[in-house]
């Protein structure tokens, strides 16, 4: 029944779905404004919990890490090609990767396809598809031309496309790699006659830097997966190549993500392929590429494989790094701006719930555990963007501020105490996440000093500004325009 009322519907429940994020953030966040005034114990009961919840969240975010941290360092020094060369298959394997790139700097451009270059695995067996806008213009097919002429030796193939502006398409990264590995299928498949069933996709930022063995330890795992066209694969993605030259709060915010990336590579429940992942070309044929009317690409194409494919589709951890730009830009203000452009375009991932809940209400079919663990873990995170702040720093002292009668009670004189207390407690956890992060940073570069590098853990005690500034605001900024149909363009986050 609700399957056909969702189908009959779809235009109504879509729209629907996509009010749901915004409205449900803003009434947690105000939740506590009125509610003190009406039903203070209630609003009492929520902030307790709450803090229970996030004291649960930290935890399981600082072990995580650890876990992860430990299995990266042991997989860097692991012999990946050695143990992939005796497996079967290992000469027909070949690998695709895709850079989709829209007025990126040429230096950034390179720093990206000279981590290609480095790679153990052999290079004849790797393509790569430099994906350039077509709008970019001159500029596109002047770094087209310099980096056709720098790297073409060095792989199997080095394709340059431009994607064209298409009519009911959204520019940006989903439309131009659907474009791309389109283009590539036909050369690869159609005129070399490769097997599309040992060919992997791999989607690239344009100023990511693969760990050396990546591509080796993909066709490791390729290859002696039973899954292998059932399975995203996914890198630690770690925000640290500029780490010690952008200002200190992009500085607090990067080395959070880092983490963050860190620990879910060891949370299988969940695990979502993000920014650059690998997949094989079998199941990006099977489903249809990725979405062209969509910003967000990532979680939507691992889910739009999950269901296509009856709930099978899982992603699988590689415990090496992928080492990106943080965000910045010419200026100390600029920069700031430039990240919390870069977080609401993150947060702008809540647009593609009503399409996960659609497919959950829908695909009834796949066990209802199966599908429902999967989704609701995305939810949780998407929906609590904006709202996680706003409880925890600020939740315990507004009944107390707003309701002095309440502030009389017992309950009201211990709420502090015990959110407190609660809280408190959770700086143990981001003790560990500080030593994850100090243990994976790059080597402090020449032009930072000592003294930046011995003041670096201090930086953390802007956290609350800052996860303010560059994470609920952005947050419920992104809530509030799906809200009110007000959808966001995508925009580029800026190189220098």
């Amino acid at each position: 029944m609700v399957k056909d009322f969702v189908e009959k519907y779809d235009k109504q429940v879509h729209r629907f779905l996509e009010i749901l994020p915004g409205t449900f953030s803003w009434t947690l966040i105000l939740f506590p404004l009125w509610g003190s005034f009406w039903i203070p114990h209630y609003v009492a009961y929520y902030i307790i919990l709450f803090d229970i919840f996030w004291f649960y969240k930290s935890g399981a975010l600082a072990v995580s890490s650890i876990i992860s941290h430990l299995k990266l360092r042991a997989s860097e020094k692991y012999d990946w090609l050695g143990d992939a060369k005796k497996l079967k298959g290992y000469k027909k394997i070949h690998h695709l990767v895709i850079v989709p790139t829209y007025k990126e700097p040429l230096h950034t451009l390179v720093r990206g396809v000279d981590s290609l270059v480095k790679q153990d695995f052999d290079r004849k067996q790797i393509s790569v598809v430099l994906a350039f806008e077509d709008r970019e213009g001159k500029d596109a097919r002047e770094k087209a031309k310099v980096l056709s002429a720098k790297y073409k030796k060095y792989f199997a193939n080095l394709i340059v496309t431009f994607h064209p502006d298409i009519a009911r398409e959204v520019k940006g990264k989903s439309s131009n790699q659907a474009y791309a590995v389109k283009i590539a299928k036909k050369e690869l498949i159609g005129k070399q006659k490769r097997d599309i069933k040992m060919i992997t996709v791999t989607s690239k930022d344009a100023d990511g830097e693969l760990s050396s063995k990546y591509f080796s330890c993909l066709t490791y795992n390729f290859l002696t997966s039973g899954r292998r066209y059932l399975a995203f694969w996914q890198p630690v993605v770690l925000f640290y190549a500029n780490i010690w030259r952008v200002p200190a709060p992009i500085r607090v915010m990067s080395s959070l993500s880092s983490v963050w990336q860190t620990a879910l590579n060891s949370r299988a429940d969940r695990l979502v392929n993000y920014s650059i992942y690998s997949t094989s070309m079998k199941l990006l044929d099977d489903v249809g590429y990725w979405d062209v009317d969509v910003i967000p690409e990532d979680f939507r194409i691992f889910f739009k494989s999950f269901f296509a494919k009856d709930g099978k589709v899982d992603v699988e951890p590689i415990f090496l790094p992928a080492i990106t730009d943080a965000a910045e830009s010419t200026s100390y203000f600029k920069s700031l701006v430039n990240l919390y452009e870069q977080e609401k375009r993150w947060a702008w991932g809540v647009s593609d719930d009503a399409y996960f809940i659609k497919r959950w209400l829908t695909y009834t079919h796949i066990p209802f555990w199966q599908r429902t663990i999967r989704v609701i873990k995305v939810l949780e995170d998407h929906f609590l963007w904006p709202v996680n702040w706003f409880a925890i720093t600020l939740g315990a002292t507004i009944p107390v501020l707003l309701n002095p009668v309440f502030a009389q009670t017992v309950m009201g004189q211990n709420l502090p105490r015990i959110s407190f207390g609660i809280l408190t407690t959770c700086w143990i956890f981001l003790g560990i996440v500080l030593i994850v992060d100090l243990r994976q940073r790059p080597k402090r570069a020449e032009h930072a000093t000592l003294f930046k590098k011995l003041t670096m853990p201090i930086e953390f005690i802007l956290m609350p500004v800052v996860t303010l500034i560059f994470t609920a605001l952005p947050g419920i900024d992104a809530h509030t325009r799906l809200m009110l149909g007000k959808y966001l363009e995508y925009r580029v986050t800026e190189k220098v």
